[in-house]
């Protein structure tokens, strides 16, 4: 059941990438539409508690505040899984979401989540109270606020992010099934990300980050976000550059039930 659900999820996914791209099942694979114009820098409005005191503004715990206007999690997310007697494990990130009841939480030093698509992603976030960050949310975030295309400067830094893997998990494991390793079971193996050089910790990147102390923002895992069609952002340990440069980085030949061994997420929430 839980097998059949995420294959019908995962085919209307790309049905709706051919329709939207016109691309491969996955753009950074293969042949990719032009990149769109970046997402406008718009500052977001502080927030503030209301009283006769204006009291500041706090996030939840492994959340950063961003120009006290939102919260947004430093880490990209792994998940809990809520099992039949109500008790919390945590779920494999090599496994896909299926019909399990799952809650996103973010902490350093773990292997964050893939096999993803959006409404896994949304669905995680909600369990914890949070929901998917915008796209103004995102790149304002990842930007730090500012014009340049890094969380840590304007030009791109060699080995500061994940995203200088030189071999493929995908062609290395099923390469031998030519175009046909782009389709549902071959991406969503899960020895795919447990092959060395691939997706790394939480956090590992250390130089990774900006002022808003945020983690990975580009490279490791796509990060989806909220729009109407299905968008995710920064690239993977692979690619950081076909789809835009660095934090300007938008993948948009998907449907949001799409996901595979390179989708992940962070979530957003308003401040406390």
């Amino acid at each position: 059941m839980r097998a059949s659900q995420a294959l019908v999820r995962f085919a209307f996914g790309v049905v709706v990438g051919v329709a939207l791209a016109l691309a491969l099942p996955l753009a950074i694979h293969g042949c990719a539409p032009p990149p769109e114009a970046p997402t406008a820098m718009v500052r977001p409005e502080p927030k503030r508690t209301p009283g006769r005191v204006l009291r500041p503004v706090s996030c939840p715990e492994g959340m950063s505040l961003v120009d006290e206007a939102y919260c947004i999690d430093r880490w990209e997310a792994s998940l809990r899984v809520l099992d039949e007697r109500g008790e919390e494990h945590d779920h494999s990130p090599f496994e896909t979401v299926g019909d399990r009841r799952v809650r996103a939480v973010s902490k350093p030093g773990v292997v964050p989540q893939a096999y993803v698509s959006r409404y896994d992603a949304e669905a995680a976030c909600a369990g914890s109270g949070k929901r998917l960050c915008t796209a103004m949310e995102w790149v304002y975030a990842c930007k730090a606020g500012s014009e340049q295309k890094f969380p840590y400067g304007t030009e791109r830094m060699p080995g500061y992010c994940n995203d200088g893997a030189k071999v493929s998990p995908l062609k290395r494991v099923f390469g031998h099934l030519g175009r046909r390793m782009f389709s549902y079971r071959p991406m969503n193996d899960p020895r795919l990300n447990q092959m060395p050089g691939t997706v790394a910790a939480t956090g590992a990147h250390e130089d990774c980050t900006n002022r808003f102390g945020v983690f990975d923002m580009v490279g490791n895992l796509h990060e989806w976000v909220d729009e109407a069609q299905g968008t995710f952002r920064g690239g993977y340990y692979l690619d950081t550059r076909i789809n835009g440069d660095g934090c300007e980085y938008r993948t948009v030949a998907h449907g949001p039930g799409y996901h595979d061994y390179s989708t992940g997420f962070r979530c957003c929430a308003d401040p406390l």
